[in-house]
């Protein structure tokens, strides 16, 4: 149950994250032009109920991320979950992505940028620096472990429930907000990584490519970042 939680919750994610880009991005929509703030606000409320399906559906946990998953496994020591956790998370993504392409299908061809098109589905760097860029997701993820650990410990009266699930929307909200300008703040492997499989499939009109020379840095570095988080919050080093 919990990889059904883990996969419909990250489908949910996507479809209202990537879905408000698209609203914003699209040609003839009536989002265009929307900004950045429509934009992460969406995907704070993203989270929010993406969070509350997969625990309605089964995964307690609700991860909907494998940087998230790998940080739980190094604080338990058990790395059991990480694969499956992890593709139940890409494959919802890449799912949730295909909704979003059936929900928007007759603005594509309206769409004439490549480069727009496969911003609805993937992030990419504002200014190309690879190693701002690694530091951007790194910091991004290190700042979403170490803020989720915060939501939820005993020492700030641990949050549970719907509670402690809105405080983590409003963390998203604010690394969007403050952080997210640089790289478009993957923060999240599966995020990245399902919608671009989704974009490299399927037959969107005016589409590009799939800008898989960048596709490693969203997908490593945030496992980067949300690993070094844990290992702070289990050994405060």
């Amino acid at each position: 149950m919990e990889l059904v939680g883990e996969f419909f919750g990250t489908a949910v994610l996507i479809l209202l994250g990537d879905g408000v880009v698209a609203g914003v991005l699209l040609e003839k929509s009536k989002a265009k032009d929307g900004g950045w703030i429509t934009i992460t606000t969406a995907w704070a409320l993203a989270v929010c109920f993406g969070v509350l399906v997969a625990k309605a559906l089964g995964s307690p946990g609700a991860h909907l991320n494998p940087a998230v998953t790998l940080s739980v496994c190094i604080q338990s020591g058990d790395f059991s979950i990480f694969l499956p956790y992890s593709l139940a998370q890409v494959a919802g993504a890449a799912l949730g992505a295909t909704l979003v392409y059936l929900h928007y299908l007759p603005h594509w061809k309206e769409t004439k940028d490549s480069g727009t098109i496969l911003a609805v589905f993937s992030t990419s760097p504002a200014i190309k620096h690879t190693t701002s860029n690694v530091i951007s997701e790194g910091l991004g993820t290190f700042l979403l472990i170490l803020g989720i650990h915060a939501i939820f410990s005993p020492f700030n009266g641990g949050a549970t429930g719907v509670v402690g699930t809105g405080f983590v929307a409003l963390l998203v909200w604010a690394i969007g907000l403050s952080m997210g300008g640089t790289t478009g703040y993957a923060i999240n492997p599966a995020r990245d990584l399902g919608p671009r499989i989704a974009h490299w499939l399927l037959p969107i009109p005016n589409k590009g490519n799939s800008n898989w020379k960048y596709a490693w840095l969203p997908v490593v570095i945030p496992l980067v970042g949300g690993g070094l988080a844990a290992v702070v919050i289990r050994w405060g080093i």
